[in-house]
């Protein structure tokens, strides 16, 4: 029997839309959301199921809303959803391994598709994803050059749903860059990306598969130390290698 769809599930299915949004870092603390109207259409919902999904988003810290001339719903510094993640991470044994298990599985099938279905179109956004990386200035920057990477190689493996997994995949993997104490290790994942992407660009399945498994055994560890406060480098601060 098929489930009734509720204005209740409606609004959280917007609210978790718009967190998973924030989790991957498509719009970064201090951004502010688009307008009711417009996002309203933008996700093909009526203006009041958005704006109890925003009430939603408010209490528990995610935004706010500034009145104005230049008012609008704004991402806050995320402090207080970025502690209660860590806090379920660490409560939920075995939960950060079980999400970049699900990564690798994913990603590097997605890595094999791609290097068998590349087309000079289909690699153009992933090389441009490249050149933003190497241009950035910033942690968002470096935030959104890395994100569009990952996705950039999604849609190069010509796979819907792979595409969809992998955006979910990496909003459940909230780590909010922007709080923390870390060096943007922009060369470590530039090397990282160029592995993957020239292995993908050459037809070989099997190095892009190995060099994206290695990018993102990085990851966990990074990740790891994050949440545990494990594997911290020299000066104290996490190794950081986006994924």
């Amino acid at each position: 029997m098929a489930r009734q769809v509720t204005s209740t599930s409606l609004t959280q299915a917007v609210a978790d839309h718009l967190r998973m949004r924030i989790h991957r870092g498509d719009v970064s603390p201090g951004e502010r959301l688009p307008a009711e109207r417009e996002l309203a259409e933008q996700l093909g919902v009526a203006r009041i199921s958005l704006r109890e999904a925003i009430r939603q988003l408010r209490e528990d810290g995610y935004v706010e809303v500034r009145r104005g001339s230049t008012g609008g719903t704004y991402v806050t510094e995320l402090r207080r959803p970025a502690e209660a993640w860590r806090a379920r991470m660490r409560e939920q044994a075995g939960e950060i391994d079980d999400i970049v298990d699900f990564r690798i599985a994913l990603e590097t099938q997605t890595a094999t598709l791609a290097a068998h279905r590349r087309s000079e179109a289909t690699l153009a956004p992933v090389q441009e994803s490249l050149g933003a990386l190497r241009d950035v200035i910033g942690r968002t920057a470096f935030r959104q050059a890395d994100s569009r990477f990952h996705v950039a190689l999604a849609r190069a493996a010509r796979n819907d749903r792979l595409t969809d997994a992998v955006e979910t995949a990496r909003g459940e993997l909230f780590s909010p860059r922007d709080l923390l104490p870390f060096r943007e290790p922009v060369e470590e994942t530039l090397r990282d990306h160029q592995a993957i992407f020239e292995a993908v660009r050459d037809g070989d399945a099997g190095l892009a598969a190995e060099a994206m498994r290695a990018h993102l055994e990085r990851a966990r560890r990074q990740l790891r130390a994050i949440v545990f406060g494990t594997d911290h480098d020299t000066d104290g601060d996490p190794e950081w290698s986006s994924a």
